[in-house]
């Protein structure tokens, strides 16, 4: 073996001595295309780490071998490769890299080179997508694009997410953007546990994600594009032979932040001293013993010793979170060539919740193929199914229990039994949220079919025509049961059992023309006519059954339940038939316009206002080609653009301006009650096309050849005619009605900033920075009055998503008590405004106390490669929205029955009146539980949204073993948090309402602080 080491040394001594002989030294001077010398261009022998750069001459030199390939690199400027010949000069002139801009995106219908576009569209790259691993594609977009505020309202496996580009724009059910995956529109409906078509997306199957947000780049999907629209085009097969990718992480996610709450010496103290309150704010009842002394009833042993001490101090949020273990797996098989190739998907995401017993298991996979059979003839498809298993726990009761839950009982008593908050006296009794999270069982299963297949003829020169066909298929199946012994949910109905399935079927079928020509080399044109069908059908039913005997068969076997509800179904089917047509029209490269038009018709409407048409036209100006900028060393890129153009919303039910027939009603016929049926709702004739006119004005800046890029826009957005299901007088006999119901504004201004601020051979550093600002208002309501929506109002002059309720003056002080007499109440109640001053608070004196939309939202991250290392920090922020925080009601002003938050113990005292906290007293003594601005908190935040650290091993090691791509990283997601709100997360909701952004009540469900590992591999 030595002799072996010995020969192997020397022949290697002898090659690098060989190789050194042919070294020839090669010079030279670098310039760019105005002759201007070039200083920093970095100069390397390919292959290896052997370089050098040139000095502020613009000259260079590098001893390299014969044969060597250098490679002249600097940011801004294409690569040039050079093969060393016999010369001993080699001078280079650089050319300006236009790749930025030539980067071709998606539109409506085709693709556009960015340079082109005249609307505002933004966009993000699958790979730029998967920085920050998720589950969904929605949350991988956060932050991405200017003007879409995508958040994420749940922890739970999956995170439910709500996007809304550039503001609400309806009042009606929906105004969530239109999504559109490789030409399919998805179903366009809210499903079980508020989740998105878009949800069911593998996220690791993206090519590319484009956001459309002014009317000119979203006029072409006309009656749907007023709320914005979202084109992902997912990734199809190789054309240069086979390739197989994997890629996994496997994560750890903990509750990122606690609520503070009472612990058990605290809530025994509170309990005392409430009592001794009860006879001041209850003297009546104080007289007749209506209060017991809360130490009499401390003489279970399973919870006091022999003196009246607790014997346990239950941190319940420790009890029903844990350390939640998520793992996913993405394989992928791609081949082919240019004449045709195919892809084939396959992806298995595991996640278990932070709150046991919540989990989620989706399994996908996806086909692909796309085929040139003639030069004129091309057929090409995708089939995707995704099927997606989830555990949910009861949000309201798990979550709310693990905060009033009382810290004095155990989860368990020594024998096994489950404790309970009824197991200490005068308690309210809600559930013990361990048992819940154990026992009560609710699985939702959800199936999805995502497909398509397209033709495109060439039919002459620059002429084609493509038609397809696609079709979006979801079923959705929730089984639940809720035990006998579950306090609070299945104990009123002796358990019980319900099975609930949703199904969605859309269809689709599209034709176009498209044709490209470009005139004496100044004209350019590409024009575009359609014709599109669309057509879904909903479908759902509802079986549930009490009273079980046993709990053994839970949903499996209904028959056991002996007292069965009356089951539930619907039906309905919707359509809409488009037509639709685009003309892009440039000169000379540098003056673009574009102009669109759609004509959309749909079932939802009566026939005199069955059809609109909805217009757009843009103009842009690359005054970075005028011959003044042309060649500017200080201004790379410089184009205006403005835009106009109007779109639709028909986002309510199928039928919704037609009367329908309800079977709730009953009469007695032959002395038995029968099941009857009569008119339901009411009908609108006149009910109209919801419409979004928009304006928007732009402009993107590069400095020193796109090292500093700024995109800005002002837009102005004007909804009129807005659909919703509005109240109309009881004495019509019903309660609402569809109709018209005024008008809406979004103003606002987006910026995007990129600076490359570092790039040499080594190192990097890029940083991008954005940042949108929208202001709401409602300009109009029929007739002037007041809409309610939840705990929100819509108001003339107010913007939506405004929050009802009274003004919060902080306490009573003792030297306040005559005046806090008029009102009947006393030193240490809570102290309300009296708005009209008729020493009265009642309705009246109610005002718009906060509002949960942003004033401005964005992201800030860096991403910085050092060799083979990458690093990137990704930083949310969002300022300007409130919080309505309910959870402070019931859990300020409940003493004596649950546990309260820990902001209680600054409640009033004779030492301590400056305070919003009312003095405690037993609940039955009256608290004054009202919804006021003490509830209202500031929800803006500063997020550690994500933060990576990869290496990519060298290309040397993967050549020895055999692979294209070996990546390693760590990712520590939603690591820090700062902010005032009191709650686990103020970007979170609960409201089921249309406005119910910022909306927080028991069911939070908390946001996991995750930390994982990763791998991709490809070869």
């Amino acid at each position: 073996m030595k002799k072996h080491f010995t020969l192997l040394t020397f022949f290697m001594l002898l090659t690098v001595f060989a190789l050194q002989a042919q070294d020839k030294v090669i010079s030279g001077k670098i310039v760019d295309t105005s002759g201007e010398t070039m200083p920093g261009v970095t100069i390397i022998q390919k292959g290896t780490a052997n370089g050098t750069a040139s000095d502020i001459d613009g000259k260079y030199s590098l001893s390299v071998p014969d044969g060597a390939t250098l490679v002249f690199s600097f940011i801004g400027y294409s690569s040039i490769e050079k093969t060393v010949g016999s010369a001993s000069v080699i001078d280079i002139t650089m050319q300006i890299d236009e790749s930025e801009l030539d980067e071709v995106v998606v539109i409506g219908y085709g693709s556009q080179k960015k340079s082109d576009l005249t609307g505002a569209v933004g966009s993000a790259s699958g790979e730029k997508l998967q920085e920050r691993p998720t589950s969904s594609l929605p949350q991988a977009l956060s932050g991405k694009i200017a003007g879409a505020n995508v958040s994420q309202n749940s922890g739970k496996p999956g995170g439910k997410t709500q996007i809304r580009i550039r503001g609400n724009t309806s009042v009606s059910l929906d105004n969530s953007p239109l999504y559109v995956v490789d030409g399919v529109i998805l179903v366009s409906t809210s499903l079980s546990d508020n989740s998105s078509p878009i949800d069911y997306i593998n996220s690791n199957d993206i090519q590319s994600v484009e956001v459309l947000k002014d009317a000119s780049a979203t006029a072409i999907y006309g009656s749907r594009g007023a709320n914005g629209v979202v084109l992902v085009t997912t990734k199809r097969g190789s054309t240069s032979g086979v390739k197989i990718g994997y890629d996994s992480y496997y994560g750890v996610g903990k509750i990122a932040k606690k609520v503070g709450v009472l612990n058990s010496e605290e809530f025994l103290m509170i309990e005392d001293v409430a009592y001794q309150n009860a006879e001041k704010y209850d003297a009546v009842g104080w007289a007749n013993g209506k209060y017991t002394d809360p130490a009499l009833k401390r003489t279970n042993p399973l919870l006091f010793d022999a003196n009246g001490n607790p014997l346990y101090d239950t941190d319940w949020q420790d009890e029903v979170t844990q350390s939640a273990f998520s793992q996913n797996h993405q394989l992928s098989f791609t081949g082919g060539s240019e004449a045709g190739s195919f892809g084939a998907f396959l992806g298995y995401t595991g996640e278990e919740g932070i709150m046991k017993e919540s989990s989620l298991d989706r399994y996908s996979a996806r086909f692909v193929f796309d085929t040139s059979y003639k030069k004129w003839f091309k057929v090409g498809g995708s089939l995707g199914y995704n099927q997606q298993n989830e555990r949910l726990i009861h949000d309201s009761w798990v979550g709310r229990n693990m905060i009033e839950a009382i810290p004095i009982i155990p989860v368990k008593y020594d024998d096994g039994s489950w404790a309970s908050n009824l197991d200490y006296p005068g308690m309210e009794g809600g559930p013990n949220p361990v048992q819940v999270g154990q026992e009560y069982l609710k699985y939702l299963k959800t199936n999805t079919v995502l497909g398509n297949v397209f033709v495109n003829f060439t039919l002459a020169e620059g002429l084609e025509m493509r038609s397809s066909v696609g079709v979006n298929y979801i079923h959705q199946k929730t089984q639940e049961y809720a035990g006998r012994t579950l306090n609070f949910i299945g104990t009123p109905t002796n358990g019980y059992a319900q099975i609930f399935t949703n199904e969605f079927f859309s269809w689709q079928f599209e034709n176009y023309l498209t044709y490209n020509k470009t005139f004496n080399d100044i004209h350019s044109f590409t024009g575009l006519l359609g014709i599109s069908w669309q057509q879904t059908d909903r479908s759902n039913y509802n079986v549930r059954v009490n009273n079980f005997s046993d709990d053994f068969f839970s949903f499996n076997n209904l028959a056991a339940g002996s007292v069965p509800v009356a089951p539930t179904s619907s039906a309905s089917v919707e359509g809409i038939n488009s037509y639709f047509g685009r003309i892009n029209y440039g000169l000379k490269d540098k003056y673009l316009m574009t102009v669109t038009g759609r004509i959309d018709g749909s079932s939802k409407f009566g026939e005199n206002n069955r059809y609109a048409f909805f217009p757009s036209a843009a103009l842009a100006w690359k005054v970075s080609e005028e011959g003044f900028l042309a060649g500017s060393s200080l201004i790379s890129n410089l184009k205006v653009r403005s835009s106009y153009g109007e779109t639709g919303n028909s986002g309510i039910p199928a039928y919704g301006a037609l009367a329908g027939l309800s079977s709730a009603y009953s009469y007695v016929y032959g002395g038995s009650v029968v099941k009857g049926i009569g008119k339901g709702s009411l009908a609108n004739p006149e009910l109209k096309w919801e419409r979004t006119k928009q304006i928007d004005a732009g402009f993107e800046l590069g400095f020193f050849n796109q090292r500093i890029s700024l995109e800005a826009d002002v837009y102005l957005k004007e909804t009129t005619d807005m659909l919703l299901n509005a109240p109309v007088p009881l004495s019509s006999g019903y309660a609402t009605v569809f109709r018209n119901i005024g008008s809406m504004e979004n103003k606002g201004i987006e910026l995007s900033l990129n600076t490359v601020n570092i790039e040499n051979d080594d190192f990097s550093w890029e940083t991008t920075f954005n940042i949108s600002m929208n202001k709401n208002e409602v300009t109009a309501l029929s007739g002037g009055s007041d809409i309610f929506s939840g705990n929100t109002i819509i108001r003339e002059g107010e913007p939506v998503g405004s929050f009802w309720g009274w003004q919060h003056l902080g306490t009573w002080g003792s030297d306040e008590a005559d005046e806090a007499a008029v009102y009947n109440w006393l030193p240490g109640d809570i102290k309300l405004r009296d708005v009209n001053e008729d020493g009265s608070i009642n309705d009246a004196d109610k005002v718009i106390i906060g509002n949960g939309m942003p004033k401005g939202y964005g992201s800030f991250i860096n991403s910085i490669n050092y060799k083979n290392f990458e690093f990137s920090l990704d930083l949310q922020f969002t300022y300007g929205n409130d919080v309505m925080y309910l959870t402070t009601r019931p859990q300020e002003n409940r003493q004596g029955i649950a546990n309260s938050l820990s902001t209680v113990l600054d409640a009033w005292t004779l030492d301590n009146q400056d305070t919003e906290i009312a003095q405690w007293r037993p609940v039955s003594a009256g608290y004054d539980n009202r919804d006021t601005d003490h509830m209202i908190q500031d929800g803006s935040f500063i997020r550690g949204r994500n933060m990576l650290l990869a290496y990519n091993f060298s290309s040397d090691l993967l050549d020895k073993i055999h692979l294209q791509r070996l990546r390693v990283y760590t990712s520590l997601q939603n690591f820090f948090l700062i902010t005032k709100y009191q709650g686990y997360d103020p970007e979170a909701q609960t409201s089921n309402t249309p406005f119910g952004q910022g909306e927080v009540n028991f069911q939070q469900y908390p946001r996991p602080k995750v930390i994982m590992v990763g791998l991709n591999v490809s070869f």
